[in-house]
């Protein structure tokens, strides 16, 4: 029952993780945390509490307590909270109490009334893609999927 040799497969099982670990799921920033430093996640992310930082991922949702100090990029984005920086994404979404200071870049874009928004919304082909960088000066867009020169 308590054998070496059962404690060495349950071992080998879970150094492998295949199975039992499971990739993507759900990161949730709780109310009462505070997060200084970028966070980078392949997977869904909550903010709940406060970041200061940059934030790159594939979901984001910023709840009504939720602030983010920082640039955003993600795929797709629901704002119900604040947001201090640039945002770019395919698919965003302000919230009746969504508080935007900062510019938004988008695909596709919805506000509900009662969304406060001070910054430029600016429609942009592939915003999330990493094809290409998109260069912004003063809010305005420079040039779009700008590729690095080679150097031969």
């Amino acid at each position: 029952m308590f054998s070496k040799a059962s404690k060495t497969k349950q071992t080998a099982a879970n150094s492998h993780g295949g199975s039992t670990e499971k990739k993507g799921g759900l990161s949730v920033i709780n109310a009462d945390l505070r997060v200084t430093g970028d966070l980078v996640s392949e997977s869904d992310v909550q903010v709940d509490g406060s970041v200061n930082g940059d934030i790159r991922t594939r979901t984001l949702t910023i709840g009504q307590s939720g602030e983010v100090r920082g640039e955003i990029i993600a795929d797709k984005i629901r704002i119900c909270g604040t947001v201090i920086g640039q945002v770019r994404a395919r698919d965003v979404s302000l919230a009746d109490t969504a508080r935007m200071m900062g510019d938004i870049l988008h695909e596709s874009l919805s506000i509900e009334p009662g969304a406060h928004i001070e910054g430029h919304c600016r429609r942009i082909e592939g915003a999330a893609e990493e094809s290409g960088l998109t260069v912004i000066q003063a809010g305005q867009v420079v040039a779009s999927h700008v590729k690095k020169e080679q150097s031969k």
